[in-house]
């Protein structure tokens, strides 16, 4: 079964989301667990907990099918240990939250050398603060986000991403999403179904399709190998529409949240429903 949403806006509460999921006929959705914006929040109360356990229940949504992403501002290959520590902690927050809600994945994207350290090193400290982050948690998947290399950001490459896990100790909570967009800016090219089967033949051989836990649907504003991560509606960008019906017809790719982040809300529903309608069969 495919899971198809969007990235869900919190405002007015955690549980909107799952009202507005459902609004654009979503079977999976991703939203901020906190303001992303914030260092800090106040800590989740039960009736809050309560109120989003029960209207996942309503609404027919499971862990499986949420995909909840953390703050843009945790930075866990920082190369200042005051300021790691600072995203560590962050990071450790956003992961109890999601077990406070009954989530099991909390997708981040990996972090940045800053041109301060160097990109090995970089990798290694992402690993290490995942351990230590695993360690004082739960349930929850790590969920590393591949990224379109564009400034000093690691995690543009397959070898990257598997040399993060590579060090991670506790293997069956670590994960991998895929971004359409990020890859393609970063290399990988998508545009016909060659492409697409080469692509993830070397995901698999690299990394391991077993790690994947999720996909954002997104076209590409910028082109191929720009290093540029601006996302566009699918169809309307550099990328076409074709990878997305090649990733709706195979099988590697059913039972998993497949996120939309495309720029506009709006068309959000007609983008499910086109989605929905690539199956073959």
């Amino acid at each position: 079964m495919n899971y198809i949403g969007a990235h869900i806006s919190s405002a007015g509460g955690l549980e909107k989301t799952i009202l507005r999921a459902f609004q654009i006929n979503a079977t999976a959705f991703s939203f901020f667990t906190k303001n992303q914006l914030q260092w800090f929040s106040p800590p989740l109360i039960q009736e809050k907990i309560d109120a989003f356990k029960n209207l996942c229940i309503k609404y027919q949504f499971t862990s499986k099918q949420i995909l909840p992403h953390s703050s843009y501002l945790m930075n866990l290959g920082h190369p200042i240990n005051e300021k790691l520590k600072k995203s560590q902690d962050l990071f450790l927050n956003e992961m109890m939250r999601c077990n406070q809600l009954g989530l099991m994945f909390l997708n981040f994207h990996p972090g940045s050398h800053l041109n301060q350290i160097t990109e090995i090193n970089c990798l290694s400290r992402i690993s290490d603060s995942i351990n230590i982050v695993l360690e004082k948690t739960q349930n929850v998947i790590a969920v590393l986000e591949n990224t379109a290399g564009q400034g000093t950001n690691v995690g543009y490459c397959f070898e990257h991403l598997a040399e993060i896990i590579k060090n991670v100790e506790n293997k069956s909570r670590i994960g991998v999403c895929i971004d359409t967009c990020h890859l393609f800016a970063s290399g990988y090219d998508l545009r016909t179904k060659e492409d697409c089967k080469n692509t993830f033949k070397k995901f698999n051989d690299i990394i391991g399709l077993k790690y994947l836990k999720g996909m954002h649907l997104n076209d590409s504003k910028k082109p191929f190998n720009s290093r540029i991560d601006r996302h566009e509606s699918l169809g309307l960008g550099e990328i076409g529409k074709l990878v997305f019906t090649w990733i709706m017809n195979n099988k590697n790719f059913h039972n998993i949240p497949m996120i939309l982040e495309t720029i506009n809300p709006k068309i959000w529903k007609e983008e499910i429903s086109w989605l929905r309608s690539q199956k073959y069969n």
